[in-house]
């Protein structure tokens, strides 16, 4: 009776539902899910503009020798006494 029993039980759970089934709330697609509804209504609120894009280090060297300036991310490794006579860029 024991080994029937044991096969009854190991026959239950290989059959039975996944556990991710059990312990799903909802299919993303399906809208039910809880999250589904607040992200809909704050998607007009967030919407902004993208970041204008960074230049490569080559692009910015171009630049540099193209307009005679030194870019201002340099200002800080530069003395305050002499930056009145470097270029950098505005």
């Amino acid at each position: 009776m024991s080994k029937f029993s044991r096969i009854v039980i190991a026959t239950a759970i290989f059959m039975g539902p996944p556990a991710g089934a059990l312990l799903a709330q909802g299919t993303p697609g399906s809208g039910t899910s809880p999250t589904a509804s607040p992200s809909t209504t704050t998607d007009k609120g967030t919407a902004k503009k993208k970041p204008a894009k960074k230049m490569t280090r080559q692009q910015e060297i171009d630049q540099s020798i193209d307009s005679g300036t030194v870019p201002s991310r340099y200002r800080g490794s530069v003395p305050q006494e002499y930056q009145q006579y470097v270029p950098f860029a505005k």
